[in-house]
């Protein structure tokens, strides 16, 4: 049996503005090389990691013309929903999103937390699961989304995971768990994406977890501009082996990256920086809501306009999070 493995495609109609090129056409050329990868290395099943869109809603005519590429792959494919996919961090919303709209139509099939499906072929049987993406990933227990038990008895258990799974730790305040502490269970193979960086095979009694990070490239970071997007094919006999595919299709990143808009970022976080300390030491401002804070220290330090508009955007856009997941809660 041979599986292919990718994740994170943000599907999107337009370029992100960290981008030079048109990058929903350097997708479809990316998913076209895909597309030839299943049928030339005889894959029997695709699997995505999630983030399959940019975001849970998108114009009709982007959907249909990715969806009519997707149809194009000969074998099933299955994918767990990622933050990107859905409203509010909350699994709960797929069937009012593009990627619900897609498993509605047949182009998909969506794993589904406690659910399995059985692969089988030539007398090889794969225990498939999924863990959406949700609110608690990464901070609750970690065993409850990446630790599942082997119900049919299967030759190999292999679990995807669109949550934010790395090799060594993230900086404080960022939720993650490392691939150290989930060895164990009865998983074989560990799936994961959401971190688009990706990550070294790692392998241990047995074990294996692979990211090979993002097939697309959203942001000019430094280990953006350096990877090259790829994609993994898993062999499944008398054990699992994993072979990663550079596409081919995807440019250098300095060809497609815009990396003045890493600069301006770094300047802007700088200040935001800056400005966040400053709130926080303005003791006199305790009783004030915190856009008319930022207002106040704004007009007192002469902050640059954009910074402050940044500020407030971020500050709506938290504050919109916190009423949609109000909102799913109380229904």
């Amino acid at each position: 049996m041979r599986l292919l493995f990718l994740t994170d495609t943000h599907i999107r109609g337009n370029s992100p503005r960290h981008r030079i090129d048109d990058f929903p056409q350097t997708l479809r050329r990316k998913l076209e090389e895909v597309i030839e990868i299943v049928e030339r290395e005889q894959v029997d099943y695709v699997l995505h990691g999630g983030d399959l869109f940019d975001r849970p809603t998108l114009s009709p005519a982007v959907v249909r013309e990715f969806s009519q590429l997707f149809r194009r792959i000969p074998v099933p494919i299955y994918t767990v929903p990622g933050n990107h996919d859905i409203y509010g961090h909350n699994p709960d919303t797929i069937e009012r999103t593009m990627l619900g709209l897609l498993e509605g139509f047949g182009a998909i099939q969506l794993l589904r937390e406690g659910k399995y499906v059985k692969l089988e072929k030539e007398g090889c049987v794969v225990q498939l699961t999924g863990q959406p993406f949700h609110y608690e990933l990464d901070k609750r227990d970690f065993k409850l989304d990446y630790h599942i038990e082997n119900q049919i008895s299967a030759d190999f258990c292999i679990h995807i995971v669109h949550g934010m799974l790395v090799h060594r730790p993230l900086p404080e305040g960022v939720a993650y768990t490392l691939t150290e502490q989930i060895w164990g269970s009865d998983v074989d193979l560990w799936l994961s994406g959401h971190y688009h960086a990706g990550f070294p095979l790692q392998q241990k009694n047995g074990q294996t977890i692979l990211n090979p990070g993002a097939i697309s490239r959203i942001n000019s970071h430094p280990s953006e501009m350096k990877r090259q997007p790829q994609i993994a094919l898993i062999d499944c006999n008398q054990k699992l082996t994993v072979q990663l595919v550079p596409l081919k299709a995807a440019a250098q990143g300095n060809e497609v990256l815009d990396r003045s808009q890493l600069e301006q970022a770094a300047y802007r976080q700088e200040k935001l920086n800056s400005f966040v300390q400053q709130v926080q030491e303005a003791g006199q401002f305790q009783m004030m809501d915190i856009t008319d804070i930022i207002e106040e220290i704004s007009r007192l330090t002469e902050i640059d306009s954009d910074v402050k508009k940044e500020a407030l955007e971020w500050i709506a856009k938290v504050q919109e999070e916190e009423q949609e997941r109000e909102g799913v809660e109380s229904t």
